[in-house]
Order: structure tokens, then C-alpha cells, then sequence
């Protein structure tokens, strides 16, 4: 997901090297960033369901780098003390998905499942991202209907027509240029992993470890090309192709393989007798079930009240099979509630949302990031090609991974070239992946494994959802994971965890 602004001594100071600006002088300039650096003040979080030993704090950060002595935003940070100071080595921040995650909550609720001997080496910090609510926040002001999870991600129109998603993508576009603060323009991937080494600094961290999990996947590893000499051990959890936007637009095109890696095990699941949501008698017959049904909701939708939109289409079937696979514990049964009412006219009760303006915020961190990242096509013949051809490969997706959001229209062009992940520098990166995960598919992942070469290790994991590490994956994984996190050692070549 993804030109170069600099200041004048800066670039002065740098070359141009495989795509990114090195600093010649990097270890004066880091040292000089770490002697500003203002002490955090910790005091005691806001919210329920915290371990009661969780501190929260703000770090002010230049909105825009290339103007340092500009304005400032907030960055809202949170922390876990390590439980025993006498085995600290560090601080793990935990660096989450999205666009548009946070990971505030993060040191209390991850750190019930790590390990001890992780607790004990680590202070735990968590964060959110710049124009993440509670930091200084984004919104475009975007009107409820465009707010809806099927205008988020681009579905085309049951006939395959982009014509409304080129409108959408305009109409969206059109309010961040009206309504959006100019922090919207400074919303990316590089600025995000400069704010983490800011981060670094202001914990009195020489070094950084992190764990990034889905979209913090491709943050970790662009903190590791920016920043080489402040980063320890990366953990890489669920891993997003290393070129996420540019050339095929793959941060979407992923739920294309990744939804074909997942349903075959949706449809092993559905038809297990004794099964309370059992769809059908044998596997081989849950998927043209649900094409049919996708169809006919095309045709002939089914009012939802309190939802949005409010009517249960095709598209709104195949996304909530999307967000159903990332978890399949919770997720498969909601998949088949939902079909086993529209088999019937029926729909069960209207899910919940969150409040319109946490979603405002969501969607803006989400357009900003990708597009200021790198330039989508314009020109609405692209989409219908690949639309078309996407809907013919993939029918599971109709289309949509291939198809224009808000990028298409986007009013202002990147301000930096896309961070290139290398496999130069040192080697201290294990990645932990599910071989079928519906976000970020096995395929995407091997490429940023590929990208790293010798820098990295990486732990596959016969496992099936969206998050591997103390989630979705095995005990082979998490064991791992912890143990390079606690010790520094890594398995000596790529593993695979049944």
C-alpha cells in the first residue's frame, strides 16, 4: 500500500538508493532526533477491561516531516510495563492492522496471552496511528450510505457495471477535499514508520522490536528499510504483499485468492452432519449454493431494516462471507445464519454497527493512507476490464478486488514514492502466516518472504483465519514467535507448523 520531500539539508545529506532516501548521516541525525526528544508523561488510561497497570500518553509529532518546525499532531500511545524490570531487554510495540487500527488496547489484551518470558522482557506499548481517533484525528465527513462495508470495499453492480463505484469514488474523493483537514494529506505508510521511530525516541529506546500484524505487517517491514539501525526483532504476523497498492492495486486483489483459499474449508464445515447451521449434504455442494444465492439476492433483495444498506443484496452476502472467513470460529456460523434466512425470505436481526463517526474516522484513515501511497488509475475502462475478467476467474468475488474505490478520484497526488522492502541489512525478521487466510493469502505473504530474502524466517502454519500469532494459528507457530521474542532465536530455515 503506498516525489520524495525533503528538507534542504536533508537531501543534501542523502542518496538515492533502490527507491528510498538514505541518510549518509544517519546515525548523527538519529542522534540528534533522540537528544530533542521530550520525556512522556504516563498517566492512568481511560476505558474498561484494562489490566489496571496500563498507562497512556501523548507524543506530539511533525504533521508533515518534510517541515519539522511545522505544525504538530498527536500520537495517543499506551503501555505495559515489563513484570520483571531485572529481564527487560526492551520495548515491543505493537503495531496494528487496517488502515485504520489501533493498538491502545493491545498491551492489556495481548498481554494476557503472551507468554512470561515475552511479559517479562518487554515493556508492551501500544499506539494510535496518526489520524486514528484518539490521536489528532481525520474524517472527510463521508454521508452514512457511502459508510456501508459494501461502499467501502468496491462491489460493482450485479451486472458487473463500475459506473456507480466511479461516482462513489468521486463523491468521496469530493468531501476529503472539501471537509478534510490538511493532516489528510500526510496520512501514509512512510510517515507512519517515521512516527514509530519518533516513538523510539521518546521511550529512550536505542532499538525498537515490533510486532505488525496484517497492514502492520507492511508498516514493520517499511520501518525496517527506513529505519535499519533502530529496529531489533520484527515479528511480521499475517503478511501483506510488500507492494500492497501499486501496479495491481494487490491490497484488494488479495481477497480474490484469499477467499478461494478459505472456502473449501467454509464448505467442509457446512456440511458436516450434526452441524446446527449445515448448508448441504457434501462439500461439493456448498459453493454453487451460494452462487445461486448471491444471484438471486442480485435480482430480487430482501429489505433489512436498521441495516446498511437496508436490504440484504448479493453483494451484502459476499461480504459478509468476506468478514466471516477472517475468523472462522465466529464468523462460519454467521455466514450460514445469514444464508439459511435468505434461503427462506427472512433475514435475522440488523448487525450493529459502530457510531457513524468512528466509521468516518475509519474510512478516512483507509482512503488517505492508500491513495497518498500511490496513484490508482483514473479512467473507468481499467476497472470494466479487470471487473470483467475478475468476475470470470474469481465469482466467489464478484469483481470487487479489481474494482475503483475513493483512489480513482483521488484530489492529490503522492508525495513520495512507495517503500520498497529489500533483503538488504540484518537478518532479524521471523514472519508467521496461515496457509489460508482470507486478508492476506499465503501467495502475498511468500512474495514479502521472497523480498526480505535473508533477512527473514518464516513460520507457515496449517491453520485457517486471519491473524496467526496467539489467534488463528497453531501451537507450533506461537511457540516460535515467543521464543524469538524472548530469546532472539529464530528457527535456522523456513518451517512449517501442522
Amino acid at each position: 500500500m503506498k516525489q520524495i520531500t525533503r528538507n534542504a539539508s536533508l537531501i543534501a545529506a542523502s542518496v538515492l538508493l533502490f527507491g528510498l532516501v538514505v541518510p549518509l548521516t544517519a546515525s548523527a541525525t538519529d542522534a540528534k532526533a533522540d537528544a530533542n526528544a521530550e520525556p512522556l508523561e504516563w498517566t492512568k488510561c481511560e476505558g474498561t477491561g484494562l489490566d489496571p497497570r496500563q498507562q497512556c500518553a501523548v507524543l506530539s509529532v511533525p504533521m508533515n516531516y518534510a517541515d519539522p518546525g511545522g505544525r504538530k499532531i498527536d500520537i495517543a500511545l499506551s503501555r505495559l510495563p515489563s513484570e520483571k524490570p531485572s529481564a527487560r531487554r526492551g520495548a515491543l510495540l505493537m503495531i496494528p492492522g487496517g488502515p485504520g487500527g489501533d493498538s491502545l488496547a493491545g498491551p492489556s489484551e495481548e498481554g494476557r496471552q503472551l507468554p512470561r518470558s515475552v511479559r517479562e522482557a518487554y515493556d508492551l506499548i501500544g499506539f494510535a496511528p496518526r489520524g486514528n481517533a484518539p490521536s489528532t484525528p481525520v474524517s472527510c465527513g463521508f454521508d452514512r450510505a457511502d459508510l456501508a462495508r459494501t461502499k467501502l470495499l468496491p462491489w460493482p453492480a450485479a451486472r458487473g457495471s463500475v459506473a456507480e463505484n466511479m461516482a462513489t469514488a468521486r463523491r468521496m474523493s469530493d468531501a476529503c477535499a472539501r471537509e478534510g483537514d490538511e493532516l489528510l494529506r500526510h496520512v501514509s505508510t512512510k510517515n507512519n514508520a517515521r512516527d514509530i521511530d519518533r516513538i523510539r525516541a521518546a521511550l529512550g529506546e536505542p532499538e525498537l522490536s515490533a510486532w505488525g500484524v496484517s497492514y502492520g505487517t507492511y508498516v514493520g517491514a517499511a520501518y525496517r528499510e527506513m529505519f535499519p539501525r533502530r529496529a531489533d526483532r520484527i515479528v511480521l504476523d499475517s503478511n501483506d504483499h510488500p507492494d500492497p497498492v501499486r501496479g495491481q492495486r494487490a491490497w484488494l486483489a488479495a481477497f480474490e485468492v484469499g477467499v478461494e483459499d478459505n472456502f473449501p474449508e467454509f464448505a467442509k464445515w457446512a456440511s458436516r452432519p450434526g452441524n446446527p447451521h449445515r448448508l448441504a449434504r457434501t462439500a461439493s455442494e456448498v459453493r454453487p449454493l451460494f452462487l445461486r444465492l448471491a444471484a438471486r439476492l442480485d435480482r430480487t433483495p430482501i429489505p433489512w431494516p436498521g441495516a446498511n444498506p437496508e436490504e440484504l443484496n448479493g453483494n451484502v452476502l459476499r461480504q459478509t462471507m468476506l468478514d466471516g472467513f477472517y475468523d472462522p470460529d465466529d464468523g462460519y456460523p454467521a455466514v450460514a445464519e445469514l444464508i439459511l434466512a435468505a434461503q427462506k425470505g427472512t433475514v435475522p436481526p440488523a448487525p450493529q454497527a459502530p457510531p457513524d463517526s468512528v466509521l468516518r474516522n475509519y474510512a478516512a484513515v483507509v482512503a488517505a493512507t492508500v491513495c497518498n501511497d500511490a496513484a490508482w488509475p483514473r479512467s473507468a475502462a481499467v476497472y470494466r476490464k479487470d471487473v470483467a475478467a475478475g468476475r470470470l476467474k474469481y465469482p466467489l468475488t464478484a469483481g470487487m478486488p479489481r474494482n475503483a474505490m475513493v483512489c480513482a478520484a483521488w484530489p492529490w497526488q503522492p508525495k513520495e514514492p512507495p517503500v520498497r522492502v529489500t533483503d538488504r541489512g540484518p537478518s532479524d525478521v521471523l514472519l508467521i502466516q496461515n496457509e489460508r487466510d482470507v486478508a492476506t493469502p499465503l501467495s502475498g505473504a511468500l512474495k514479502l518472504r521472497e523480498a526480505l530474502g535473508r533477512r527473514a524466517v518464516m513460520v507457515t502454519s496449517d491453520a485457517t483465519g486471519h491473524g496467526a500469532y496467539l489467534d488463528n494459528g497453531t501451537a507450533c507457530g506461537d511457540t516460535l514467535v515467543s521464543r524469538f521474542l524472548a530469546t532472539g532465536e529464530r528457527p535456522g530455515k523456513d518451517t512449517y507448523c501442522r
